[in-house]
This record gives structure tokens, C-alpha cells and sequence, in this order.
């Protein structure tokens, strides 16, 4: 972290004067610390920055403004770094309006402090662990599957079964409401890249599939903490902006996996190779047990076991249970349909990977925003079915088609994402956000489960891949049904006004662990 500079040069003009001789309320709200005739100091009353002054000085004929600052972003600092020095140094410039008061575009809608930026830079690198374990086995299950002579059925089997494997998450999501979720998410961050390592070693395909069964979760109980943590810390009208920049982070996790697989093209076991490399994500392991903090809302008396509304979670779980029903054999079946019909080999497998996924990173930040300015439901319901159609379309047909298709669908799937996302966390009290997590998390499993199993049965019956995924893509009807009718409106509103326990809870039943 190293204090940078924004230096500008401005005519000394009556309308520039007043603009910068005047404290500024955008991505930070400045204090004044001193003013003269013809200088001024002022600092960061509020805002995301570990320091910050801006000093004003005018001369015979011209005003120079210079911006000395340290931002605190850990791992995606140098990507905040250009647009945050190109803010400061051209803020001035905007003469023709009042002084802003709303962050620049790629910020969250509200202004955040530097605990939240550093919460989020952490949260981010999280995100890339969760998602390489996650990703590991949908990338090479097929390659492990031809190294050791598992069939259709058999290769769909176990995507079942590791994906069955949830279940050795839920005790975390319990535990994360009884001790806190810095703890737990120590722990987690630790397990979840050493146990999925150890698939290198794993002699038989069923060994493999034991393996992922336990690494998996995991990585899973780690993504729906995060989800957790981001609810709690983020405000009000950046929720949905925060879980957008999670998932751009776990989509470059995710890429990192994709990128490792030419390996598996070394040789027969070179799929192997792609395992070991999980073990770069100790790294990760080793910040988050040294800089994270524990959720404000947790620290702060809460009902430790409040109701559980299981109508809630009936509404949402059935969202779940039906998206994952298709984006998870869409997804799992994807590589073997580029190997099978398309005689893709792993390298190129790789690039239609990352040239048809990486629009869904922009997706995401227009999501996240659109989420967090217009509302969740109405942008779930256009843009599911979109990216639905699309994502299907890419399975029945070839060439350029087939790649625009999925990089459509990638990029409006983007769009829906953080609106969907951000539910699973906002509509349960501190008390029980963990657990409710948990178990949407293994509804989203259920279903993809039961899309897995189905599709692997109908093309092991002759069914083709188009028919097939054509077939569990109708669950996504049920989504834009179920949102429109049932799911409320959470934009814009407190965690504790959409949990009113957490405003009503008395004194005999409040902890504070």
C-alpha cells in the first residue's frame, strides 16, 4: 500500500475557484482542516481511503490542486487503482454542475469506509478460492472419466454424488451463527483447497469423486459465508454491487481453473496436475486468518436463535432448487459436449471457456448496479429467461453461432446474478443467516443433483444434448413465476427493517458472542 498523487493544474477562474476551494462529497465526503485566501487543506470524513488530503493553491493566474492518498484494497488494488486516480485528478472539471454527492460509476451507490473496502478486497480473494475448488472437478471430471473408463451414466453419477457432498457444509453454517463467522471461515479457508489437492492422489475415479465430495462443500460453505459477511457489512444500496464484484472474482477463480486445464492434455493422468495447483490458494488462507474481521451485525446483540421462517425459505429454496435444476448440467455437461460433438481438445476447450465467460464479468457489474439503483425482481424476470434461451441455443448449434450464443447468455446470465444472489442472505435475521445460507445452498445442490441425474440418463438413452438441456431449461419458468409473485422487493432496505427481530429482540434472549 503506497500514498499516490493526483495532481492538476486549473485556470484561475471564479467559477473553478469556487469549485475547489470547497469540500468535495463523492467517492469521499471531505472535512475542512484549513483555509486561507488562497490555499486549503482538507481531509476524508468519511470514505474508503487509509489517508487522504487534498491541498489547494492558487497562484498569479492558475489553481493547483494535488490529491495525496493510500487506498487499502487488498489483491484487486491495482484495479481500483487507475479509475480512483483518474477520479481525483478530474473532479474539478465538472463545472456545469453542483458538487456531486454520489460515488463515480464503477463504485458502490453508497459511499463506503475503509473497513468495507478492505472487507470486500479480502471477501474477493475468498470468492477466487471458493470458486477454483468448485469449478476443479466440473473441468476435469471429464478427462478423469476417459482416464479411468467411466461411462455417460457413471460420469453423471458422480457429479451427483460430490455434489450430494453439501451436506458436510451445513455444520459450518450452523456453527458460523453459534461462534462467529471470521472463525469459521478461518477454518474452511484452510480445509477447502488442501482436501480438493488431494484428488491428485486418487487412484480409482471413485476415489476422485470422494474426494471432490468433501473439497467441494467446502469451498461451498466458504462461498455462502461470504455471501453472509457481505450482507452484514455492505450498505444498504450496495448489497447487490458487493455480491456482483464476488462473483467477477469468482469467475476469474473459476477462470484460473480453466486456464490450468491444458495440463490435463500432458497425458493420460495429466489431469492430476490441474489439482495441485488448488494448493496456490493458501495463500489466501493465510490473509483471511490474518486480516479479517468479524461481521459488525454478528458483534453487535442480536437473538441468538431466533424463528426460523421456513415460508421464506420455502419461496427462496424453490428458486434455488429450480435455476440450479438447469445451470448445473448446463455447465457440468458442457466440456463433454465440446470433446464429444464438437472434437474440442482441452486448450481449445479452455478458450471457448474464457471467451464465451468472461462478458459475464460485465453482466455482473451492470447487474450488480441495476440490482441496487432499479430493484431485483423485475430484473430477474427479463433476464433469466434470456440467458436461458441462449445458454440452449449454444448446445444446438455450431460454429460462430455456438459462441455467440454462450457468450450471450454468459454476459445477460451476469445481468441476473447478483439480483438473484443477494436474496439468499438479506431475507433471514443475524441469528439464523448462516444456517438459512447453508441450506439454500444445498437446495441449489438438490436441484442440480436432479438435473444432473436426468440428464445423464436421457443421453445415455440416445437423447441429444440440445434435447436434453432444452428439457431442464423449462425449470427456469418456474423462477420468473416464483419471483414475480412471491419474492419482495429488498432494495434500498435495512437488513434489520426486512428482520425486524433483529430491531425487537429483548434483553433475556439477546447474545452478544
Amino acid at each position: 500500500m503506497f500514498t499516490r498523487s493526483a495532481t492538476r493544474v486549473w485556470p484561475d477562474e471564479p467559477t473553478v475557484r469556487e469549485r475547489l476551494f470547497s469540500e468535495r462529497h463523492d467517492l469521499v465526503s471531505e472535512r475542512t482542516l484549513d483555509v486561507e485566501a488562497d490555499s486549503a487543506r482538507y481531509g476524508q470524513l468519511d470514505g474508503p481511503f487509509h489517508s487522504y488530503e487534498r491541498t489547494v493553491e492558487a497562484g498569479a493566474d492558475e489553481i493547483v490542486e494535488r490529491t495525496d492518498y493510500r487506498l487499502r484494497i487488498p489483491w484487486f488494488g491495482w484495479l481500483f487503482a487507475l479509475p480512483v486516480w483518474a477520479h481525483l485528478a478530474r473532479r474539478g472539471s465538472d463545472l456545469d454542475h453542483p458538487a456531486r454527492t454520489k460515488p463515480p460509476w464503477w463504485a458502490p451507490p453508497d459511499r463506503i469506509d475503509e473497513r468495507q473496502a478492505l472487507v470486500l478486497g479480502l471477501l474477493a480473494a475468498a470468492s477466487m478460492s471458493s470458486a477454483f475448488t468448485n469449478t476443479l472437478f466440473t473441468q476435469t471430471a471429464e478427462f478423469a472419466a476417459e482416464n479411468f473408463g467411466v461411462g455417460d451414466f457413471g460420469f453423471g453419477v458422480g457429479g451427483a454424488i460430490v455434489r450430494a457432498g453439501i451436506i458436510f457444509a451445513l455444520p459450518f453454517a450452523v456453527l458460523a451463527d453459534r461462534i462467529g463467522r471470521q472463525r469459521v471461515m478461518r477454518i474452511v479457508a484452510w480445509a477447502a483447497p488442501i482436501i480438493t489437492a488431494m484428488g491428485a492422489l486418487a487412484p480409482t475415479f471413485p476415489m476422485l469423486v470422494a474426494t471432490q465430495s468433501v473439497g467441494r462443500p467446502l469451498g461451498l460453505a466458504l462461498d455462502f459465508l461470504i455471501a453472509v459477511v457481505v450482507a452484514e457489512e455492505m450498505p444498504r444500496n450496495s448489497r447487490a454491487y458487493a455480491v456482483s464484484v464476488m462473483a467477477m472474482a469468482s469467475g476469474l477463480g473459476a477462470g484460473i481453473a480453466v486456464m490450468a486445464l491444458p495440463l490435463a492434455d500432458v497425458g493420460p493422468g495429466g489431469w492430476r496436475y490441474v489439482y495441485v495447483v488448488t494448493l496456490i490458494w493458501l495463500v489466501v488462507a493465510v490473509d483471511i486468518t490474518r486480516r479479517l474481521p468479524e461481521t459488525v451485525r454478528f458483534v453487535r446483540e442480536h437473538v441468538a436463535s431466533p424463528p426460523f421462517d421456513r415460508r421464506r425459505f420455502a419461496v427462496l429454496a424453490t428458486v434455488a432448487i429450480s435455476a440450479n435444476f438447469f445451470v448445473a448440467p448446463a455447465s457440468f455437461f458442457q466440456n463433454r459436449y465440446l470433446r464429444e460433438i464438437r472434437d474440442f481438445d482441452a486448450g481449445t476447450i479452455a478458450l471457448f471457456t474464457l471467451t464465451t465467460a468472461t462478458p459475464a464479468g460485465i453482466g455482473l457489474v451492470i447487474g450488480g448496479r441495476l440490482a441496487d439503483i432499479r430493484g431485483r425482481r423485475r430484473l430477474i424476470a427479463v433476464t433469466v429467461p434470456i440467458a436461458a434461451s441462449l445458454i440452449l441455443v449454444s448446445y444446438t448449434v455450431d460454429g460462430p453461432p455456438m459462441w455467440l450464443s454462450a457468450f450471450g447468455g454468459g454476459f445477460i446470465g451476469g445481468i441476473a446474478l447478483p439480483a438473484l444472489a443477494v436474496y439468499r442472505t438479506e431475507l433471514f435475521p443475524t441469528g439464523n443467516r448462516g444456517r438459512a445460507a447453508g441450506l439454500l445452498t444445498a437446495s441449489a445442490l438438490a436441484g442440480g443433483v436432479g438435473g444432473l441425474l436426468l440428464v445423464g440418463q436421457l443421453l445415455d438413452r440416445g437423447w441429444s444434448y440440445g434435447q436434453a438441456i432444452g428439457l431442464v431449461a423449462l425449470a427456469e419458468i418456474v423462477v420468473v413465476v416464483v419471483v414475480l409473485t412471491m419474492f419482495p422487493e429488498t432494495a434500498h432496505r435495512e437488513l434489520e427493517d426486512l428482520n425486524p427481530v433483529d430491531r425487537l429482540s429483548a434483553p433475556s434472549d439477546r447474545g452478544s458472542p
